[in-house]
């Protein structure tokens, strides 16, 4: 096969895992992450690190009922994957970026539905035929990271 049609086909796979997840946790189709991620992925989002895929599902399945406080079981919340950039760096590697906009459509006292913006950065690695994400982390950039380090020196004291 011709290898610009190739990694064509290579980047739309990879590409479909990211809207995949949103799926499968949006609707919450959590034992279905193992066909986003490898059993050794490692997951750092706003509900901590996690690693391998059973750390994976607890923490992200723990998530949802944070968020799924009417219990209606799917669509606490909705993720939006858009621009989506990747780089094939092998033939069984590749590396990409997206923005999030995540959206809660569960009761909350703030009618905006918006929750967070953010951007992912993944690695991805072919594994028995099969891409998945192997390392991603979400950077927060709205609303303001919880991170102390980045405010200023007056805003890190304790009220």
């Amino acid at each position: 096969m011709d290898n610009t049609i190739k990694g064509l086909l290579d980047r739309e796979e990879i590409r479909n895992l990211r809207t995949l997840y949103a799926h499968h946790l949006d609707s919450n189709n959590i034992a279905a992450l193992d066909q986003v991620f490898s059993a050794d992925a490692v997951v750092e989002v706003t509900v901590g690190k996690m690693e391998g895929i059973a750390a994976i599902r607890t923490g992200l399945n723990d998530a949802f009922k944070l968020f799924d406080r009417d219990h209606h079981s799917s669509y606490p919340f909705l993720h939006a994957i858009v621009n989506h950039w990747i780089k094939l760096t092998g033939p069984d590697t590749a590396e990409g970026r997206c923005y999030l906009i995540d959206f809660e459509t569960a009761s909350k006292p703030d009618p905006n539905p918006l929750l967070l913006l953010g951007l992912y950065a993944d690695e991805y690695r072919r594994i028995n035929g099969q891409w998945r994400i192997t390392r991603t982390r979400l950077e927060v950039v709205w609303p303001q990271r919880n991170d102390t380090s980045e405010r200023p020196a007056d805003q890190n004291k304790e009220a």
